[in-house]
């Protein structure tokens, strides 16, 4: 089941919406030319993690895009009540999302929340916002269970295209994916489950739907372990994952050590350990790159289980 609702002013907490009827005008420059911005987040028993860093993420993405969206209040208003209606415990008046929630998923315990907003029609060019509710797939489960094989992939501009070329909006999260999922159409095709992008001059990036990490496990002959968690660098264009940021604070805080690119295939290669990580999906491990078996036996899963147990502590 899914769970829609706009952002109206004649609505404070937000206008429930039938997700089975249309809801979108045709003229919605969301839909005629892609033209708006997205976040998606992770509920778990009806509380929203990392809320603040992703409604943070949304206004930089508004701004980079000169898109003029509603406060965080009413943003998180609206959040609330979808909640509410995905749970059962909605009182929309028409009762259609709640009492289909109480009846057929009475005890959500996850849900994938989006916020949405687009240019809105052409006509008004007044923003359409709004919030969608669902459940996760299983597939993030199982990838995070089995761990994923990947492929490197050009995605054609150079690391500095963001100083370059500004228009280009790297670094906001356009509702524009067609991009990254015809790279994911791809790397099925060739039998894979994801894809790294690499820039035009070889530098790692990120995934179409996730962030890159890697990590260095070092144990000395006196038996002191160091373990360095890595990530591209934020300036090469990529969009700055929420779940990233708040896993590289948790993991200083565990005596991790930090650090930021610049990284090139090799690097991914030479790791002890590799992930891909969003909000949604978490922390999968990566177990095949281009073909070639990446990390050190045992460290993988050793560590894989130290951060997902870190990852779980962030509210």
């Amino acid at each position: 089941m899914t769970v829609l609702v706009f952002l109206d002013p004649a609505y404070p907490q937000g206008r429930v919406a039938d997700a089975t009827a249309p809801t979108l005008m045709a003229t919605d420059q969301g839909a005629t030319r892609g033209d708006g911005i997205f976040d998606s987040m992770l509920a778990v028993n009806g509380k929203v993690r990392k809320l603040e860093a992703h409604l943070s993420r949304l206004v930089s993405s508004a701004n980079i895009m000169e898109l003029d969206i509603p406060g965080p209040d009413v943003w998180k208003a609206a959040i609330t009540t979808a909640l509410a209606e995905f749970r059962g415990t909605g009182t929309d008046g028409a009762g259609s999302a709640g009492a289909a929630a109480a009846a057929e998923q009475p005890h959500q315990d996850e849900a994938v929340v989006k916020l949405l907003a687009t240019r809105g029609p052409e006509e008004t060019k007044l923003p359409t916002c709004w919030i969608q509710v669902s459940a996760p797939s299983a597939l993030g489960a199982q990838q995070r269970a089995s761990g994923l094989k990947v492929m490197f992939l050009n995605r054609g501009y150079s690391s500095t295209v963001a100083q370059d070329a500004p228009w280009l909006l790297m670094g906001a999260k356009t509702l524009s994916y067609a991009v990254n999922m015809a790279a994911l159409r791809h790397a099925h095709e060739h039998g894979n489950d994801d894809v790294i992008f690499t820039s035009s001059d070889g530098m790692v990036l990120e995934g179409p739907t996730s962030s890159v990490l890697m990590a260095h496990y070092e144990k000395g002959d006196d038996g002191t372990v160091t373990k360095r968690l890595i990530t591209p660098q934020l300036d090469t264009g990529i969009l700055p994952g929420t779940t990233q940021g708040a896993l590289f604070r948790a993991a200083k805080e565990a005596g991790w050590e930090l650090g930021y690119g610049p990284l090139v295939p090799e690097d991914l290669l030479d790791a002890d350990a590799v992930w891909l990580i969003s909000s949604i999906r978490l922390l999968a491990p990566v177990n095949e790159l281009d073909g070639q078996a990446v990390g050190t036996a045992g460290v993988r899963e050793q560590l894989t289980e130290e951060l997902s147990a870190l990852l779980a502590g962030i509210e």
